[in-house]
């Protein structure tokens, strides 16, 4: 384990820590509305705090991308932090949560923690050094068709704009898979496609941060992920399909046909 993710691992912990001392008495927390259906609450905030302090003892002169705070400069590394994915669900006191945590050097992705504290399950990876579940090496699925798969999404409930293609996409899969689950938390859902729990998982509208961990730990744990235009523009475009190669393609062939042009 290098010296960067052991300081991951321990801001994770640390923002679980904070995250579940607060869900005794989430009545009492103090929620704004950032954007329509999109909360943010002092949790979120106070975790990335936690997190962002870890990180700036340990690597002063790194740059930070976090959903709450933006982006704060600093030199190639540029750590990109969810500090509580899925807080609809921990208003809701809906289980599905997660701590998300990836590295990015010179823009490609080379370290990610996801940390899920509900269930003390702690996700790792290091470019080149496979992915790990509390220090189980996992693998994605290899499937050879979609028949019997159980599949992840989001739906694009921020926006209405893009449920027509959205619904295509959704028809066109579910009918060859054993069926389809949205958890409501896009980084706890992509470390389940490492793990092997889901087969694939795909989303429209992704921010960085929802699944900059998840795609490292999916892409070290054997899976491959790109964006609706078959390509690796995820990160920008916020569109995306993941699974192992043989799932992957598929997916991708029955999403095709509803890609519209400003998902492209």
């Amino acid at each position: 384990m290098t010296p960067m993710l052991t300081i991951a691992i321990k801001a994770a912990r640390n923002a679980g820590d904070i995250i579940q001392q607060a869900s005794d008495n989430i009545s009492k927390l103090t929620i704004n509305i950032k954007t329509k259906n999109d909360y943010v609450t002092e949790v979120d905030q106070i975790a990335e705090r936690e997190i962002i302090n870890v990180i700036r003892t340990s690597y002063p002169e790194h740059a930070i991308l976090a959903e709450e705070t933006g982006k704060q400069a600093g030199n190639d590394y540029i750590w990109i932090i969810d500090p509580l994915d899925g807080t609809t669900n921990f208003l809701h006191g809906f289980p599905m949560y997660a701590i998300s945590i990836a590295l990015q050097h010179k823009n490609k992705l080379v370290l990610a923690v996801v940390y899920d504290p509900v269930r003390d399950e702690l996700f790792t990876a290091e470019r080149g050094g496979g992915a790990m579940l509390n220090n189980r090496k996992i693998r994605v699925t290899q499937p050879n068709s979609l028949k019997g798969t159980l599949l992840g999404t989001g739906f694009p409930f921020k926006s209405k704009q893009n449920l027509d293609a959205y619904l295509g996409m959704f028809s066109a899969l579910v009918g060859d898979t054993a069926g389809i689950r949205r958890a409501g938390a896009a980084a706890l859902d992509l470390a389940y496609v490492a793990a092997g729990r889901l087969d694939g998982f795909w989303e429209i509208g992704l921010q960085p941060w929802d699944m900059a961990a998840g795609i490292l730990l999916i892409q070290e744990a054997g899976g491959v992920s790109t964006d609706f235009s078959f390509k690796d523009h995820y990160l920008s475009s916020g569109n995306l399909i993941s699974a192992s190669p043989k799932i992957h393609q598929a997916m991708y062939k029955a999403i095709e046909p509803h890609v519209t042009d400003n998902l492209k």
